[in-house]
Order: C-alpha cells, then structure tokens, then sequence
C-alpha cells in the first residue's frame, strides 16, 4: 500500500485498528463513529504524531504506522534482545534510558536494541551477579527494581560520551566525510552542497532515496561525520530538525540544527521556524549528528538554490569549527 496508508475520509477494520491503538495509548477520537477516519481520528492522530516527535500532518504514514506499533510495548511485557532485524518499541527505548541513567552505555535513546543496548544489557547483568546473556526478560526487570527504576531522570551516559567525542574531534572540515540526503526533486541543491564541501577537502556521499531508512543505512556504512537531509516544505519558511526524544537529545545534532538556522535566516533574509527536536526515522537512525532541513516551497528553493547551498556549507562549516559551545576556545594555546 503506499503512503499514505490512511487519510481524513477513510472507513474500515484498518481505521478501527487505528483508533483501538490511539485509545489504548489515551488519545480519544471521538466523536467519530468506529472504524470512519473523521476530525476526531484526525485530532487524536495529530496529538499522537506531536508527542511521539513526528510531522503533523494527520495521516497515518509508515512512520506514523511504526510508531503507534512501538508505541504499544511496555518494559517486561516481551522478551528483548539483540536479533535481526532489530527489535524495536518503546519498552526498547524504557531500556536504554534505564541503563544509560545507571552508568551503563547503550547508545543513544533511539527505541531499537542493537548491539550498543546489548553490550550494555550483558554489563549490568555480569554488575548485578546475573548471567550476562544480553536478554531481557523476568531476572533483568528485578535487578532494575532492586537499583531504582526511577532513575531515568539522571544525565545519560550515552549523552556525556556523545559530548565528548565532539569536543575531542579534528576541528574544522577538512578530511571530513558528510552526507547529504534527499527524497527526490533537490539534486540541484544537495549537488551545489556537495561541490562547495568538496572544495573545502570534505569527502561527499549524495544520497537520494524516498525511503528516510534506506539513506541512514547508507550514511550510517559510508562512515558519514554528520548528515543533512533536505526536502521541501509547502506550508511554512525553513527549519530544521535534529533527533530527540524522551530523556535524550543528539548534542551534535541541535548544535548542528541552531547553526544551520541562524545562516539560513541570514541568508534568506526571512524567519523560519527554530530548531526542532522530532523522532523522524532519518533523525532516529542514523548514528552520526544528524539534521533535516526544510528548505521552503518548490518555488522558493529553485530561485534560492545558491543562497540556500552557501548558507548550509557556512552551517556546517561553523558546527565543524566548534560542534560544541566553547570547544574552539577549549584548545586555543
């Protein structure tokens, strides 16, 4: 089926099955009859989409779709563990959190339990004199009881080491790799991008592929330093997003977002919307500082496609010379 898989107007067991998920997760759609897609589903998918950080556009995408489904687990209702393809959800997400506020690192918060979120697992298991087998299950639930699972409120591990490796990195762009993304309909400007990065010794992978996980997967194997994806946005000016969700934020990726937003205002001489922090799949899985800019209408992005490449290159460029605040001043002699 293609996107959207259901819209305002629909009627059905799928809109039934939609409206069951939104009710058990305490977003209500009435008045709407079951199983018809009316303003009240339409209400209650838009406040979903808003809590779970993704576009509100109140259509049920694949995005969407993933999310309700992930949305629905709970922490110790399910087995977890390191399998393919990833086991994802929201207990995943729960998981993480936990470990990273006990001093255990399992990668960022991004609800997908991959071999970070196993290794950690296996450490507080061999920490709390249990096997470490890297399974979730009954054994693991009560030694997190027995240390407070109420934790989670604490500094992520995975948060500090991220902030680390920004501040130990090569300042500047040179020999360093980026990506650059985009659905389709933009290859003017992530080309410009491109050539401008070149020419400042960055080494450049042009992705464009509708699928947002397809493009992760291959900045994730080109070795990308950091992402910026690109499409069109028909209803406001710029903005840019970077990931966050529930007890984590990507340090790069908003460094990178409030860069990126001031040369864009700058140089398009309009307002735009401020940085954003969303869940999108792009922002969720790729596992460098990542970002989404939206670059504005069709129309606007083919009369300013240099100005809107020079303002990105300067964005990234400026993030590179200092990715975390006061870093370049940190190892001025």
């Amino acid at each position: 089926m293609t996107e959207p898989y259901l819209a305002p107007g629909d009627a059905g067991p799928a809109v039934d099955d939609l409206q069951q998920r939104l009710d058990a997760l305490g977003h209500r759609w009435a008045p709407d009859l079951a199983g018809r897609f009316g303003p009240g589903t339409g209400a209650a998918l838009a406040a979903f989409q808003q809590e779970a950080g993704l576009d509100l556009d109140e259509r049920v995408t694949a995005a969407t779709w993933q999310a309700l489904v992930e949305a629905g687990y709970r922490l110790g209702e399910r087995q977890l563990y390191l399998r393919s393809p990833m086991t994802r959800g929201d207990d995943v997400a729960e998981l993480q959190r936990r470990l990273g506020a006990l001093g255990f690192d399992a990668g960022r918060v991004d609800g997908i339990f991959g071999p970070d979120t196993a290794r950690a697992l296996a450490d507080f298991q061999r920490n709390s004199g249990l096997v470490g087998d890297g399974i979730y299950g009954p054994d693991t639930t009560a030694a997190l009881a027995r240390l407070g699972l109420g934790r989670t409120e604490a500094v992520n591990v995975a948060h500090v080491r991220e902030l680390e490796r920004l501040r130990q990195a090569p300042l500047g762009l040179e020999g360093r790799r980026a990506a650059i993304g985009e659905p389709g309909g933009l290859g003017a400007l992530s080309n410009a991008i491109a050539h401008d990065l070149r020419e400042r010794d960055v080494t450049v992978a042009v992705l464009e592929h509708p699928d947002w996980s397809v493009q992760a997967r291959e900045a994730n194997a080109f070795g990308a330093d950091v992402y910026v994806g690109l499409r069109l946005q028909f209803s406001r000016g710029h903005r840019v997003a970077y990931f966050r969700t529930t007890g984590f934020e990507s340090s790069g990726g908003r460094r990178l977002a409030e860069l990126l937003t001031v040369e864009l205002t700058s140089s398009l001489a309009c307002d735009g919307s401020g940085p954003c922090g969303l869940r999108l799949p792009i922002l969720r899985e790729t596992r460098m500082p990542a970002v989404l800019c939206e670059a504005g209408a069709p129309t606007d992005v083919v009369r300013a496609t240099p100005r809107l490449a020079r303002a990105i290159v300067a964005g990234i460029q400026a993030w590179a010379t200092e990715p975390v605040p006061g870093s370049n001043a940190v190892r001025m002699p």
